[in-house]
């Protein structure tokens, strides 16, 4: 399998020293170069590399070369690139941490260093369900499904997607794809459990159900989740990933706020605020954010509902 890869760097002599190192596996296919944030921001949208060498302390700043093109690609990705930092000081390694890098080369870089790492990234690799990437499941046509009325085989009434008996070994597709397009991947997913949140730091796996969570605050590049018993956990994802992998209930009201509706005990639109249930707290939400604000009191109104 040949793993694409991308190098954004403004010294051409260490994008040279790259490919050159690169060129030693044959499993790795270089796609491109981009010595700025807008190029390479660009270029990781158009082929969508498998790992991306990013330098994040350029010789010019004006080329604006930093971790947070990491929170954009969030943005637009299901599936992030293994992003790999290759800079000439340990000083942002603590950051990168923060922003889950795949690995941080110090340069020079050198070929036994760049070798240990291309085998981790094939090791994860090798490591992902295979039942991701293929399966037996097939549709039966209808001339293929035993009707108990024969005149009933035409393709519009074809029993319903869920009358019709998986294969052994196979899975919901359609939920483990909704799954993966949150950033999830999990072959025997369930629609019956919770949805379970992994907060990860340091080795260490932090699991919450998502129906416990009142609301997620912004904090610069982290986000601090505020559970309904009153503790609050600290994820390095910026509140913006979260907007994007979390549907309903929860709902984005303001630049640094993200609410469970199912919290929502109040909402006083005069002072542009949500009260959460059985606390003191307060969250503001914003003009651009008023048309969320407005959908949070139609869910709430369209259910066992009694207006006084």
């Amino acid at each position: 399998m040949k793993h694409s890869y991308i190098i954004i760097d403004d010294d051409p002599q260490s994008i040279l020293k790259i490919r050159a190192l690169g060129r030693d596996f044959v499993n790795l296919q270089f796609v491109g170069a981009a010595t700025n944030y807008e190029q390479g921001l660009d270029m990781i949208l158009e082929h969508h590399p498998k790992i991306v060498f990013l330098e994040i302390d350029p010789l010019d700043i004006n080329n604006n070369l930093s971790l947070l093109l990491i929170n954009e690609l969030y943005r637009y990705l299901i599936e992030v690139p293994k992003i790999i930092i290759t800079t000439k000081t340990k000083d942002f390694a603590y950051e990168a941490v923060k922003y889950e890098v795949f690995d941080y080369f110090l340069k020079p870089l050198q070929i036994n260093e760049f070798r240990k790492t291309i085998l981790k990234f094939e090791r994860t690799v090798a490591n992902l369900p295979q039942s991701l990437f293929q399966t037996d499941f097939k549709i039966p046509t209808a001339q293929e499904i035993q009707v108990d009325h024969p005149e009933k085989t035409a393709i519009n009434e074809m029993p319903a997607k869920d009358e019709i008996e998986m294969p052994s070994g196979s899975y919901d597709l359609e939920a483990a794809t909704e799954l993966e397009k949150a950033g999830k991947k999990f072959p025997n997913y369930s629609k019956d459990k919770p949805l379970i949140i992994c907060v990860k730091s340091y080795g260490d796996y932090r699991f919450i159900e998502a129906k416990d969570i009142c609301y997620l605050q912004a904090d610069n590049n982290s986000t601090d989740i505020h559970l309904y018993n009153g503790e609050m956990i600290t994820a390095f994802k910026t509140l913006k990933h979260f907007e994007s992998v979390l549907n309903t209930p929860f709902v984005r009201i303001h630049n640094s706020y993200i609410v469970n509706i199912d919290y929502v005990s109040r909402i006083h639109t005069g002072n542009a605020v949500c009260y959460i249930k059985n606390t003191t707290t307060k969250l503001p939400f914003s003009k651009s954010y008023k048309e969320n604000v407005d959908s949070i009191i139609n869910s709430i109104t369209m259910g066992n509902y009694l207006e006084i």
